[in-house]
């Protein structure tokens, strides 16, 4: 005879993420992928408005700065991927306190992020390596998505932790 105790009982599931969350973890990985792709056009020798000069002194392309540049847009994306763990209910790869810690975590790194892409853009130096207007608007455009991410990071944090409390789960 097996008697269910405390200890081998299942935690009540979570509800599952509101479509608004989903969507937003979804945003999320969109908004990172336009810069990785200026990124990874720069490292491949396209012309994205920095001269040869710049490439070579500034960025060390071709040469280290290829990895750097590639590898960053990688962990960038990888880390944009990462709020699709707290929508999804097919895979829990950590348990729901430590995916919250995560999270939050997560959240407040991105809002340091974001004002850090913010300080670099409005840098003086940043425009001048920029060879004309267009080279700048393409940046700025491949770039100004990553100012939602933080919102939208914070928002499927809080949905993620409102549902685990909510499930019985305390997170």
């Amino acid at each position: 005879m097996s008697v269910m105790t405390t200890a081998t009982a299942a935690l009540p599931a979570a509800p599952p993420a509101p479509v608004w969350a989903r969507r937003a973890a979804h945003a999320i990985a969109l908004c990172a992928l336009p810069s990785g792709l200026w990124r990874i056009a720069m490292a491949s020798g396209v012309p994205v408005g920095y001269s040869d000069q710049v490439l070579r002194d500034v960025f060390a392309i071709p040469g280290w700065g290829v990895a750097y540049v590639v590898g960053l847009s990688v962990v960038t994306e990888l880390a944009a991927l990462f709020p699709l763990l707290l929508v999804t209910d097919r895979w829990r790869p950590l348990r729901p306190r430590t995916l919250a810690a995560l999270a939050r975590t997560a959240s407040g790194v991105l809002v340091l992020v974001a004002l850090w892409q913010l300080a670099v853009a409005l840098s003086v130096e940043s425009r001048t390596y920029l060879s004309s207007g267009t080279a700048h608007t393409v940046w700025a455009a491949a770039f100004a998505p990553l100012f939602a991410v933080p919102v939208l990071m914070t928002a499927v944090t809080w949905s993620y932790t409102k549902r685990h409390r909510a499930g019985g789960q305390h997170v």
